[in-house]
């Protein structure tokens, strides 16, 4: 007699990299946001050098994924969607900058219809620079992907697993996945969330690294959503 595997409702996916400090206490904040619903929590160690993955407490619905050497947060963001086994993903930072309290909320929405629910930050605990740069990088993007989506750079996202077969795996992909999974098809919304300053370690991304890369993967994914196959099979 084979043994059934279970399959959660919900998979939350934390990308990490140098999140010792900061990763024992998100994990006890989703434990208390979560404890009602059934799921897994995924890990995904983006080659931290650090303790972060000696710092996460083991149990039966956590899972760590451990990537050979740093290749960046899409990579780990792909790798945990690729590892899951919800009906729903929720993505969410390992920095505590997202808030876990808001994930009900996301998952509301996928009940009421939606495919992919975007957080954005309202009111965002970044410098003045960031928040400006950001805005503007947001707003060029969003008209030139059509996403329609005011802040992409806001990682708590809850999607239909489903969604993830629209996403194309390349560095960056992170900031383009409402791009990505609206030109699929798929239903996209957006919702308010809290944000919260860093306490702990410092930003991975900087603005040297985001503003040139950003701009070309932005032409790279217009070319890419000109180029989608739009097909349907036709009904006997």
């Amino acid at each position: 007699m084979t043994e059934t595997t279970k399959f959660p409702a919900v998979s939350v996916i934390v990308p990490l990299f140098n999140e010792e400090e900061n990763v024992s206490i998100l994990q006890s904040e989703l434990n208390a946001t979560l404890g009602g619903i059934d799921h897994e929590i995924i890990f995904v160690d983006d080659g931290s050098v650090d303790r972060t993955v000696e710092r996460i407490v083991a149990g039966e619905n956590i899972r760590v994924i451990r990537l050979e050497k740093n290749t960046g947060q899409s990579a780990a963001i792909y790798a945990g969607l690729d590892a899951a086994r919800g009906a729903t993903a929720v993505l969410i930072d390992g920095d505590l900058q997202n808030d876990p309290a808001d994930i009900p909320r996301l998952l509301a929405e996928i009940n009421r219809g939606a495919d992919l629910v975007c957080g954005y930050r309202a009111q965002r605990k970044d410098t003045l620079v960031k928040r400006l740069t950001s805005r503007i990088a947001n707003f060029v993007r969003s008209r030139f992907t059509k996403d329609g989506v005011r802040d992409t750079g806001c990682t708590l996202k809850a999607m239909r697993c489903e969604c993830a077969n629209s996403l194309v795996p390349f560095k960056g992909m992170h900031r383009f996945i409402p791009a990505l999974v609206k030109a699929a098809g798929y239903r996209l919304v957006e919702i308010p969330v809290n944000h919260r300053p860093r306490r702990f370690g410092q930003s991975k991304y900087g603005l040297g690294n985001r503003a040139l890369r950003a701009t070309i993967d932005m032409f790279g994914v217009r070319w890419l959503l000109s180029r989608r196959l739009n097909y349907k099979i036709r009904s006997s």
